[in-house]
C-alpha cells in the first residue's frame, strides 16, 4: 500500500557538514571540496538508479556541472555556521513504474525551482538489497540561495523564517502528495496518500461521517525504530521467513511497531469487508433481489474468507453462489416447477435461527454479540464513499556511520 513520507533537513557547517560531501554521497560520485581541500569519493556506492540537476532557465552553464555547482554554493557562504544546503527526502510509491517515479520526482524538483529559484540536485535510490523492497526513495538536494545568471544571490528566507518556513514546507508536502496520487490514479491504484497529520485526517473523517476511519486514525504516530532496532528486526523477519514460522519482534520498539501495524491491518480488512458487502448489496438490488435477500448476501460476502476481485462480474458470480441462483436468475439444485419455493421471510427466519443457535453453541450470552439484524442495519446505513488510511512510513535505509564520520557527512535518513 502506498505510504507518504517527505522530510526536510539542512546541511550545516556548524555540524561539521559540507554540501559538496552530501552531494557526492547522494549521487555516488567523486567530488573535490575546494573549501576543505578534501576529495569525497563514493563511486563504489550502489543502488543509485538515476541522478539529474534541475536549475532555473537563467542559470549559468556551469550549473549542470555537479562539482562546480556545489563548490560555488559553498563559496557563496562566508559564515562559520552557514546553512549551505537543504535536503528533501521523498518516499516513492512502489506501485508505479521506474519511469513514473522519475517523472514525479522531476516534477517536484521543477516545482522547487519555480517556487524558490534554487538549484536542485536529484538522486533516486532503489531499495536496499537487504531491506524492504518497496522502499524506493529520492534525495533532493537544493541550494539555500537563488541561482541567477550571475551565480548564487539572495538567501531563500521564506524557508528559513520561523513564521513562513513551516507554511512553505506544508504546501510542498501537499504538492508531493498530489503528484503521487495522480501517478497512482494513472496506473489504476485505488489507494491514495495523505500529507496531513493524523489528527487532521481524523477530524475530516468525523466530518464526513466515516466513523471507522476516524477510530483508526485516533492514534499516535508510529514509533521510530532507529538504525540498531531496525537492523535487528529485519534479521528476525528474514530468519522467520527462512524457517517458515511467524515473525516475533525481538526488541521493545519492534513489538510496539508490530502491534500498531497489525491493528491497522485489521482495520483495513474490516474496511474491505464492508466495501464488499456494500457492492454485493447494490448488485443484488440491481438484479431485482429484495432488501432482505440482498442484505443476507451482503453479510455472507463480508464474512467470507475467500474474497476475490471486486469486478462486477465476480460480484455477480459470488452473489449467485451465495443466493443459490444461476446467472440467468434460475434456481439451483434442480428444483422442479411443482416444488414450492421458500419465501424470503422463511429464508430469513432460518438464517436468524441458525445464527442464534451458533451463538448458543459457542456459549455466547444474549446481549453480548450484535444480532444479524443489527449487523445488517449497520452495513446498510454506512456511507459508500471511499475511505483513506495513512500508512506508516516505510523503513528508511541508514548511511554507514563509520564512513560518514570519516567524510564528515552524518545523516540518519533514507540513504544507504
Amino acid at each position: 500500500m502506498a505510504s507518504y513520507h517527505l522530510s526536510v533537513k539542512t546541511i550545516k557547517r556548524s555540524a561539521g557538514r559540507s554540501v559538496v560531501a552530501a552531494a557526492a554521497y547522494r549521487v555516488g560520485e567523486r567530488i573535490e571540496c575546494q573549501r576543505e581541500g578534501r576529495i569525497h569519493d563514493y563511486t563504489r556506492k550502489q543502488g543509485i538508479e538515476e541522478t539529474f540537476i534541475v536549475a532555473p532557465t537563467s542559470a549559468p552553464a556551469w550549473a549542470q556541472d555537479r562539482s562546480k555547482l556545489w563548490n560555488e554554493a559553498e563559496a557563496s557562504e562566508t559564515r562559520r555556521n552557514s546553512v549551505t544546503g537543504r535536503e528533501w527526502e521523498l518516499a516513492l510509491p512502489s506501485e508505479i513504474s521506474d519511469e513514473d517515479r522519475s517523472q514525479i520526482t522531476r516534477q517536484f524538483a521543477e516545482e522547487l525551482v519555480s517556487r524558490y529559484g534554487v538549484a536542485v540536485d536529484v538522486a533516486i535510490h532503489a531499495p536496499h538489497r537487504e531491506g524492504d523492497q518497496r522502499n524506493h526513495h529520492a534525495h533532493v538536494l537544493t541550494s539555500t540561495r537563488k541561482l541567477e545568471a550571475e551565480g548564487f544571490t539572495a538567501k531563500t528566507r521564506m524557508l528559513d523564517s520561523a513564521k513562513t518556513g513551516g507554511v512553505e514546507i506544508e504546501q510542498m508536502r501537499g504538492v508531493w502528495a498530489e503528484l503521487q496520487n495522480r501517478a497512482l490514479e494513472r496506473v489504476g491504484e485505488v489507494e491514495r496518500v495523505d500529507h496531513r497529520s493524523l489528527e487532521a485526517q481524523r477530524v475530516a473523517a468525523q466530518e464526513r461521517g466515516d466513523t471507522l476511519s476516524a477510530e483508526e486514525l485516533d492514534r499516535d504516530p508510529e514509533l521510530k525504530l532507529g538504525p540498531a532496532a531496525n537492523s535487528m528486526e529485519r534479521r528476525a523477519q528474514a530468519a522467520a521467513e527462512r524457517e517458515g514460522r511467524e515473525y516475533v519482534p525481538v526488541t521493545e520498539r519492534g513489538a510496539v511497531v508490530h502491534a500498531a501495524r497489525q491493528a491497522r491491518a485489521a482495520f483495513r480488512d474490516m474496511r474491505e469487508r464492508l466495501e464488499l458487502a456494500r457492492e454485493t448489496y447494490g448488485t443484488a438490488r440491481e438484479e431485482g433481489q429484495g432488501r432482505v435477500s440482498a442484505g443476507l448476501a451482503a453479510l455472507r460476502a463480508a464474512t467470507s474468507k475467500e474474497r476475490g476481485a471486486r469486478a462486477s462480474d465476480d460480484i455477480k458470480e459470488r452473489l449467485a453462489q451465495i443466493t443459490g441462483r444461476d446467472q440467468d436468475g434460475s434456481e439451483r439444485g434442480g428444483q422442479s416447477d411443482e416444488e414450492p419455493k421458500r419465501s424470503a421471510q422463511e429464508r430469513l427466519r432460518e438464517a436468524l435461527d441458525k445464527d442464534h443457535g451458533a451463538e448458543r453453541d459457542a456459549g455466547v450470552e444474549e446481549g453480548e454479540k450484535p444480532s444479524i439484524r443489527e449487523r445488517l442495519d449497520d452495513v446498510l446505513n454506512k456511507p459508500r464513499e471511499k475511505l483513506e488510511i495513512e500508512e506508516p512510513e516505510k523503513d528508511r535505509e541508514v548511511e554507514n556511520e563509520r564512513e560518514i564520520d570519516r567524510e564528515i557527512d552524518r545523516d540518519p535518513g533514507l540513504s544507504h
